[in-house]
């Protein structure tokens, strides 16, 4: 996993200047195109039908193609980078628990022998979804917790200062598929922190019916439409004929749930993810702070009442309390780990080995 995390310490000084200069030259080269004259050429000239259809089959499947990931990916990383200056307010701590939601559609690459969306290819899905989930939120301060030696935020159990490229590694995925997505049907991909400890960052998603589902509020600039948190019915015995009662269980949108887990590290050093929240700004104070107690996130003394009413601050209380309800379903995630020492080399026999694997 070492040589995984630090791929993200290349990507300022490799990724951004290699990217910028092969976005230059292909403009410099375009500049000098007769345009009109090509597309012209390519409507009208010979062999014209069969390049029309070609192009239609690659926008129909242009996530599929080569390098697309790429794209996406790193569409991600600059979308959130670029549009990120001085004036933009930092989140707040409620924020931390809030849902990222990006948008796609099941190409017909994507599409298994079964007419449907083929499992496999959720997992590109969610690299895409955490992107824009993890820039935005954890983003922000990633450039000092890479500059440790100046900021000095990521000591070592005897307070010397750890040194090294700051990166991000994955660890685990898991998807609970529960129904089909269709070919060429659209989806959204609902991503948020469901909770961490020493090690991990647990990060829950939802891929949700396109245009079914939408938030009671944005962070920030509105981003769409919303819904109100409450819905009204037909009901007796009021004078006006309505009530007003709780929402149906919005589990009937989801096509499936994933869960994923991400280390943070400092060269070979693991840090620990309150460091990162803390560094963004998203964790309240707390008494005795963040880390070092009975779990190494805050201890796990009584919580006492916790104000979780609409417009109430959210302070470490509330913030403890929702990273306990998700390391509920976080450890038995976490306790899958175990299973790669069940892996026993066929030590009573194989059936046997095959090709094209």
């Amino acid at each position: 996993m070492a040589s995984s995390v630090g791929t993200l310490s290349l990507f300022w000084p490799v990724f951004v200047p290699t990217g910028a200069a092969a976005i230059a030259y292909a403009g410099h080269c375009a500049y000098y195109v007769d345009w009109p004259a090509v597309v012209l050429d390519f409507l009208t000239g010979p062999g014209r039908t069969s390049r029309i259809l070609l192009v239609l089959f690659l926008i129909l499947n242009w996530k599929s193609l080569p390098l697309a990931w790429t794209v996406r990916v790193f569409h991600a990383f600059f979308y959130h980078i670029l549009r990120r200056n001085a004036s933009t307010p930092p989140l707040p701590p409620r924020a931390l628990f809030h849902y990222s939601i990006s948008s796609s559609r099941t190409s017909m690459l994507e599409t298994d022998y079964n007419l449907h969306k083929s499992n496999s290819t959720y997992f590109a899905d969610l690299d895409v979804s955490r992107s824009h989930l993890v820039t935005p939120l954890l983003g922000p301060a990633m450039p000092k917790l890479g500059d440790n030696a100046t900021n000095r935020l990521i000591l070592d159990k005897d307070g010397k200062l750890v040194k090294g490229g700051f990166g991000i590694g994955l660890g685990a995925v898991f998807c609970s598929f529960r129904k089909e997505i269709s070919p060429l049907q659209g989806y959204e991909m609902w991503s948020r922190v469901l909770s961490w400890d020493r090690k991990w960052l647990y990060i829950v998603t939802h891929f949700i019916v396109k245009g079914k589902v939408r938030p009671t509020s944005w962070d920030g600039k509105k981003m769409g439409p919303l819904r109100s948190k409450v819905v009204k019915a037909k009901a007796k015995g009021h004078a006006n004929g309505t009530a007003v009662v709780e929402e149906k269980s919005l589990s009937k949108y989801v096509f499936a749930t994933a869960m994923s887990k991400y280390v943070f590290k400092l060269g070979r050093f693991t840090v620990h993810p309150a460091i990162v929240i803390e560094a963004n700004g998203l964790l309240p104070e707390r008494p005795g702070g963040w880390r070092g107690a009975e779990d190494e996130c805050g201890g796990m003394e009584d919580l006492g009442p916790v104000d979780e009413s609409d417009g109430a601050e959210w302070d470490w209380k509330r913030v403890e309390k929702a990273r306990r309800e998700g390391l509920v379903f976080a450890k038995n995630f976490a306790a899958l780990d175990g299973t790669n020492d069940l892996f026993d080399g066929g030590e009573d026999g194989a059936i046997g080995s095959w090709p094209l694997g």
